[in-house]
């Protein structure tokens, strides 16, 4: 089934917002921990810069949610990246400065970009057919992929680059994000129209629409339980993926490895999180949501068991483990986005995917803040097992609501 002009244009404009964005949100996870620790002076705290900015993703993804159901999905991506781009300005001025305050605000302003690239994902199922939902929304996932590849591996240039300009190396990466947010806010700003929630439900109003055009599920309890399962399979994806992802890079360079190094596993992670979302969204189209929901527990118990077995020595091995990880994630979070898009009629389908983004991103925040404390007081290879362990919750969550209708 073809898919009509303004979804084909739509999903266009979102794939080139999405490479720039995708620079701008890898860039800044692969140095964050570093640069925390490299100005706290303590490895205890390295995790707290990914808390900061899932907590400021939190913020983000309720706000640019509500202004999205008000004036369409263009003001609220549009104003979310905005956001990003000035708050990783305000990380590189924090580095200049040596303010550990500033850098605590500034990396909670910075999660604003993050919050807002994944909220781009349901701005490509708004107008999508039922039955191409999850492609849809993979679509714009796998265009992250391209920028938050190369973001990674322009740690070392970047940081070259900012030591010339008298900037601490490690805030290099940020200039970068800052520019490649300022670029997604200006493509979607310009391009995106027209605007594919505000089509949506200006198609769902006309007399002669199609029965999916109109709200989702009819059935208001079924509609409660696909968005709660739908949320839990993406809370618990972000929360593990989060708290192993942040302390990587730092158990490496703790044993030696170099800045390069680490960006490349985390590179290849990231890579993971996006590339493969169109195996993903098949998957889902194919077989339902509920069966890639479980396929993503799965997957992300290997990724700790691998990650707990690594040698400390081999960064293959660390690279398979965090390639496991991404690829789980993407099971999680596509599978739990297309649930959402099956349930939520148009008239609160923003707001509440906004909340729904809110706990994501709690969770990653709590991921982020917990892993640092458990690697200073255990080890590298604790957090990753425990982390699998909670993963593989996703699958009795899934059992226990497989019998309920509107999820598959």
């Amino acid at each position: 089934m073809d898919e009509p002009l303004e979804q084909r244009r739509t999903l266009i404009v979102l794939v080139i917002a999405q490479v720039f964005s995708g620079a701008g949100l890898a860039a800044g996870i692969t140095v964050g921990a570093l640069l925390a620790q490299d100005m706290l002076g303590t490895t205890s705290l390295a995790g707290l810069p990914s808390a900061l900015f899932t907590i400021g993703s939190a913020a983000a993804a309720v706000t640019v949610g509500r202004i999205s159901q008000r004036a369409g999905r263009r003001a609220g991506l549009t104003l979310g990246y905005g956001v990003g781009a000035i708050g990783s300005v305000g990380v590189v001025l924090a580095a200049v400065l040596d303010n550990v305050v500033l850098l605590f605000v500034a990396l909670f302003v910075y999660g604003a970009g993050t919050a807002t690239n994944l909220q781009a994902r349901y701005a490509g199922a708004d107008l999508a057919h039922p039955t191409r939902r999850g492609r849809a929304v993979s679509t714009v996932l796998v265009a992250t992929t391209l920028g938050a590849v190369v973001g990674p591996n322009l740690v070392t240039a970047m940081g070259d680059l900012a030591r010339t300009w008298g900037i601490p190396p490690l805030a290099g990466p940020f200039i970068l994000a800052g520019a490649a947010y300022a670029a997604a806010a200006l493509v979607l700003w310009v391009l995106l129209r027209p605007d594919p929630l505000l089509l949506a439900r200006d198609v769902a109003a006309r007399p002669d629409a199609a029965p999916e055009a109109a709200a989702a599920a009819v059935d208001g309890e079924s509609q409660r339980r696909v968005v709660v399962t739908a949320s839990l399979v993406m809370i618990v994806a972000q929360l593990v993926m989060v708290a192993i992802m942040t302390m990587t890079p730092v158990h490496m360079l703790m044993h030696g490895h170099s800045v390069a190094a680490a960006g490349f596993v985390i590179a290849v992670h990231v890579g993971s999180m996006y590339l493969p979302s169109p195996l993903s969204g098949w998957l889902v189209d194919r077989f339902g949501p509920r069966i890639v929901a479980v396929l993503s527990g799965a997957t992300l118990l290997i990724a700790g068991i691998v990650a707990m077995a690594a040698p400390v020595e081999s960064v293959p091995v660390l690279a398979v483990a965090l390639a496991l990880l991404g690829l789980g994630w993407s099971f999680g979070l596509v599978s739990g986005t297309a649930m959402l898009a099956t349930a939520l009629p148009l008239a609160t389908r923003a707001r509440t995917q906004g909340g729904v983004d809110l706990w994501i991103a709690v969770a990653g925040s709590a991921g982020g803040m917990a892993s640092g404390v458990v690697v200073a007081s255990t080890s590298y290879s604790s957090l990753a097992i425990v982390g699998g362990l909670v993963a593989a919750t996703v699958v009795p969550i899934v059992a226990v609501t497989s019998s309920q209708r509107g999820g598959r």
